[in-house]
């Protein structure tokens, strides 16, 4: 046996690139083309095969060093007979049911891994507990390969497929829809495919082997029978399958911490290997609606019916058409639309909401607000309502802090800042743009940050910034019309005002009626949180402030 550097090969035009991933450790049996590194530079990310077979002795890399052509990445103990073998040819058929080369088989990860129960965890997932598992991807009886999907499971934050660890056939799963997982639980257990197949095929779903990205090495992608599955190689030229993409083992597992279906990712690397980059440009698409995945489509009825109405055991949504009753036109949602309906339905089918509708008389304050838009008319400032019910909303936040909460599982996140959120019509649909640190500052302050923000949202100039943050919203259609309306609810907020238009009604003052006028109310609450005499109270203390002024100075 002899030492064999084995180095980094022309990777093209790049002079350093950062090591992301060591697939191999001392003492493991490697062969040739199999994949040891995997490099990545800010274009594309790639794996550097071994140029030849043997045993790891050293390794002279480790993850976030730089490389580059000529670097040394590991020395081997080179075998006479597996230096000079290459990877079994595919067309050999007959051989493809005998044993591997000797340098495959003996390899230590290789023979525990290919007989016997192996059983399937859950990996680290990152900082979730207690994940829903939505849907089961195998059923008992299947074959599965290495990295293929099991099951999905979803946070509040994302939702996220569980690969397996190993190759072979499903014999149990230890999980159903509904369960809820965290790192370490064991979700199924596979018969290893030593004992379904020939020990080729324990070689073939191998992790190392699993990696290889060389068109010599043996596809871990499942197959029609486990003889098929142990003479099939990978090509990477041919379209990846749905199972196992041509990426690497950290852009995988990049992709399946976003939710993306890599089968739906187009690769730019070398020979359509996906990138790391790549999956950040499918997820911004979609996260902008420029795309839509397979799996949203399916889930998308016709006519705009909702997803969920299956699971909450609804009726399908009608299916008509209407041109058989007359002449339509068909125009696509605007993108605000799309965005907004998505959150509302959720809020609406998510939220317990309650509307508590009361009336403040604000009399005396429209008569103040008249007078202060005279004093300032040349300051160009126009105050409306809004910026006082924002001032006293605010006062009320403080006396009331349950409102100025959000619920994060069963802990309530009371929060020390002010931001008001309030609803903008524009035309392209509803936007809720956030008025930072309201109760820092002065009504003629506010109406003029209202003012820019307004215009910049009926401008489609508004940023992500702009709508983050808010602690509570105010929606007012007080300029358009009605008496009461029932709000929804912003998530994470608590809960959401709503303002109609004011109206002169006769007021019993003890004495006789009197012309007063009043504003309409519309409190919607989250009850999970606040109860029914808490809103009413909010509500009231809302319209005493409004009616009169000075209560906010208390």
């Amino acid at each position: 046996m002899a030492a064999v550097e084995v180095k980094v090969p022309d990777i093209g035009d790049f002079d350093e690139v950062a090591v992301i991933e060591v697939l191999v450790k001392v003492g493991d049996t490697v062969k040739a083309e199999q994949s040891l590194i995997t490099v990545e530079s800010d274009k594309a990310s790639m794996e550097i095969p071994s140029s030849t077979a043997g045993v790891v002795k050293e390794i002279k890399v480790e993850v976030g060093g730089k490389v580059k052509e000529g670097s040394v990445v590991l020395v081997l103990e080179a075998e006479g007979a597996a230096a000079a073998a290459p990877a079994p040819a595919p067309a050999a058929a007959p051989a493809a049911a005998a044993p591997a080369p000797a340098a495959a088989a003996s390899a230590p990860a290789a023979a525990p891994a290919a007989s016997g129960p192996i059983e399937i965890k859950v990996p680290d997932i990152g900082d979730f507990k207690d994940v829903a598992v939505i849907e089961l991807l195998v059923k008992v009886g299947d074959t599965v390969a290495a990295e293929q999907s099991l099951i999905t499971v979803e946070s509040d934050k994302a939702s996220m497929e569980i690969p397996s660890s190993a190759a072979g056939v499903l014999k149990e799963l230890k999980v159903k829809v509904g369960d809820t997982v965290n790192i370490g639980d064991l979700i199924a257990v596979l018969e290893g495919a030593a004992s379904a197949a020939a020990p080729a095929q324990a070689a073939a779903a191998a992790p190392a082997a699993a990696t290889a990205s060389a068109p010599a090495a043996a596809s871990p992608a499942p197959a029609a029978s486990p003889a098929a599955a142990a003479a099939a190689p990978h090509d990477p030229t041919t379209a990846p399958s749905a199972s196992l993409p041509h990426a690497s083992p950290s852009v995988r597992k990049f992709a399946r911490e976003l939710g993306v279906p890599l089968e739906e990712v187009k690769g730019s690397g070398p020979k359509g290997r996906i990138t790391q980059a790549d999956v950040q440009g499918f997820t911004k698409a979609v996260m902008s609606g420029q795309v839509s995945t397979k799996a949203s489509a399916a889930k998308a009825p016709a006519g705009g019916g909702s997803a969920d109405g299956a699971a909450l055991g609804l009726i399908p949504w009608p299916k008509v058409d209407f041109t058989k009753f007359g002449a339509v036109e068909r125009k696509d949602l605007s993108r605000i639309k799309k965005l907004s309906g998505a959150n509302l339905h959720r809020n609406w089918v998510m939220i317990p909401h309650v509307t508590n509708n009361d009336e403040a008389d604000i009399t005396e304050l429209e008569a103040f607000r008249v007078s202060t838009n005279k004093e300032n008319e040349k300051s160009g400032i126009k105050v409306t309502m809004l910026a006082f019910v924002i001032k006293a909303v605010v006062a009320a936040l403080k006396k009331f802090p349950d409102f100025n909460a959000s619920l994060d599982g069963d802990q309530l996140v009371y929060k020390h800042y002010y931001n008001i959120g309030f609803a903008a019509d524009t035309p392209n649909g509803l936007v809720v743009p956030v008025l930072k640190d309201a109760d820092k500052k002065g009504i003629l302050q506010i109406s003029a940050e209202m003012g820019e923000l307004a215009k910049k949202a009926r401008d489609g100039k508004l940023g992500s910034a702009d709508m983050q943050g808010g602690c509570f919203s105010i929606s007012s259609l007080g300029g358009i019309g009605g008496t009461h309306f029932t709000p929804i609810i912003n998530a994470p907020e608590v809960a959401i005002l709503g303002l109609s238009k004011g109206q002169m009604k006769p007021v019993w003052d003890g004495k006789q009626f009197v012309p007063r006028l009043t504003l309409p109310l519309s409190l919607s609450y989250d009850h999970r949180v606040i109860d029914g005499a808490l809103a009413a109270r909010f509500n009231a203390y809302l319209g005493q402030v409004l009616a009169d002024y000075r209560r906010i100075l208390l």
